[in-house]
C-alpha cells in the first residue's frame, strides 16, 4: 500500500528515518531549494530517488499545506508491544508508554505523538479498531514524529495487563471528581499513561484497568482541556518527575562513591 506524505518536515523525517519504502518525490517548479527543501533533495540523492518537478496545482491535489513537496511512500508499519518493552530494556530506562483509547481526530493524535517523541516515550499503543491510525494527516500533524516512534495496535485491556506484568504503573487521565489531582501522583517510575477519546474519554473496561486516575487542576472558567493538550501536559510532568528521580539517584551514587 502506498500513500502521499506532504509538507517539508514530515517528508524530511520520513526520508531521514528510513523505515518506509520510497517511490516518488515531487517538488513544485520554481521552489527555492534551500533549508529543509535542500536537505530533502540531498536525501533523495542518498536514496537514489529521482526528483520530479511538477506544477504546484498538482501538489495541491495531494494534500493541504504541502509547502511545495510531496513524497510517495509505503504505509506506516506498526510494531508489536514486545518491541516497545524491548526499547525500554535496550535504553535501560524505566518503562514509559502512552496508550490512546479511541482518539478520532488526526490533529489530536499527531500532537500527542509529537509530544510523546519529544519526552522520550518508549512507545505508543492504540486500539485495533474505532480509532484513527497513522494516516498521512497524522504524520503531517506530528511534523514527522511518527517516523521515530514505536507504535503498536492492540486490545488496550490486554496491553495494559502485559504492561502491568512488566512492572508499569497504569495511570488514566480524566477530569472526573473521582480522579486524584495529578500533583499527588508519582510519575517517576515505570509508567503507562492512558488518554481517552476526545468526547467520551476512556472506555469503561480500560478505565477499570487503570491503577490510578488523575486529573489536571482547572482554575479558569473552561471546564476541561482537549485530549492532546491534557495528555501533553501530563507527559511533560512525567518527564520532569523522571529527570528529578535520575538526578537524585546520581547524587546518591556520587555520595556513596566520593
Amino acid at each position: 500500500m502506498k500513500e502521499w506524505i506532504t509538507g517539508r518536515n514530515p517528508v524530511y523525517e520520513v526520508m531521514q528515518a528510513r523505515r518506509r519504502h520510497l517511490f516518488r518525490l515531487q517538488v513544485a517548479k520554481g521552489a527555492e531549494e534551500k533549508g529543509r527543501l535542500a536537505q530533502i533533495i540531498h536525501l533523495a540523492q542518498e536514496h537514489r530517488l529521482a526528483v520530479e518537478y511538477v506544477a504546484r496545482p498538482r501538489l495541491d491535489s495531494l494534500g493541504e499545506n504541502h509547502q511545495g513537496v510531496a513524497l510517495e511512500a509505503s504505509a506506516y508499519s506498526y510494531c508489536a508491544l514486545a518491541d516497545i518493552l524491548g526499547q525500554a530494556g535496550k535504553l535501560q530506562e524505566p518503562l514509559f508508554v502512552l496508550l490512546l483509547d479511541a482518539l478520532q481526530d488526526p490533529q489530536n493524535l499527531g500532537t500527542l505523538l509529537r509530544t510523546a517523541e519529544a519526552v522520550g516515550v518508549h512507545g505508543v499503543v492504540m486500539p485495533l479498531r474505532r480509532a484513527v491510525g497513522v494516516t498521512p494527516a497524522v504524520v503531517h500533524a506530528s511534523a514527522g514524529a511518527t517516523e521515530h516512534m514505536l507504535i503498536a495496535q492492540s486490545n488496550l485491556a490486554q496491553a495494559i495487563a502485559t504492561l502491568k506484568e512488566a512492572g508499569a504503573w497504569v495511570v488514566g487521565l480524566e477530569g472526573s471528581p473521582a480522579a486524584q489531582p495529578v500533583e499527588l501522583a508519582r510519575l517517576d517510575g515505570p509508567l503507562a499513561l492512558v488518554v481517552g477519546s476526545e468526547g467520551e474519554g476512556m472506555r469503561e473496561l480500560v478505565r477499570r484497568s487503570c491503577d490510578l486516575l488523575v486529573r489536571l487542576p482547572m482554575r479558569g472558567k473552561v471546564e476541561s482541556l482537549n485530549a492532546s493538550v491534557a495528555g501533553s501536559v501530563v507527559l511533560y510532568l512525567a518527564l520532569e518527575a523522571r529527570n528529578r528521580q535520575n538526578s537524585l539517584q546520581s547524587e546518591e551514587w556520587r555520595r556513596k562513591n566520593s
